[in-house]
């Protein structure tokens, strides 16, 4: 005879499993492009994080203080409130998030190095984001280092829709 198991009891199953692994971080992406943010989030889905894309500033900070995320990945340049600003807002209400930017700007590693942002532990990449860079610095940031798995050519994660 089979168990009934309630649907809180399973995910808080999971959810112990998951801590346990290593994966299921929540992840907060940031583009105001939205091809962009969700192409991001669909790859990181794919290896197992729980990921929410969104396209603006002040709704990352909504979303963020609704729901603290474990790491926030964000263009630098977006609408309202800038990237840099988010990433800021976000390490002094929530410390231990972990923050990871990326542009295709050729000012900004100057500029996340300025003595203003020395109090921040912020990770640049630079655009184009190529899937297997992005995986590994996320897993760097998280420290759930293991297997990567990379989309394939047939899931068209074109690298010019990451720019």
């Amino acid at each position: 005879m089979g168990r009934t198991v309630s649907p809180s009891a399973a995910l808080a199953s999971e959810a112990s499993l998951s801590h346990k692994s290593g994966r299921r971080s929540r992840i907060l992406v940031v583009d105001e492009e939205s091809v962009t943010a969700d192409a991001l989030a669909e790859i990181l889905r794919q290896n197992g994080y729980a990921t929410e894309a969104v396209y603006d500033g002040n709704s990352a900070l909504q979303r963020a203080l609704l729901s603290p995320p474990e790491l926030v990945i964000t263009d630098v340049a977006l609408p309202g409130m800038s990237g840099v600003q988010l990433a800021i807002t976000i390490k002094r209400v929530y410390p231990d998030s972990k923050i990871l930017l990326y542009s295709g700007q050729a000012s900004t590693p100057e500029l996340i190095r300025s003595p203003h942002f020395a109090p921040y532990d912020f990770t640049l990449l630079s655009k184009p984001v190529r899937p297997s860079d992005l995986l590994a610095l996320v897993e760097h940031r998280l420290g759930t280092a293991g297997s990567v798995l990379l989309p394939t050519a047939a899931e068209a994660y074109h690298p010019a829709h990451l720019s």
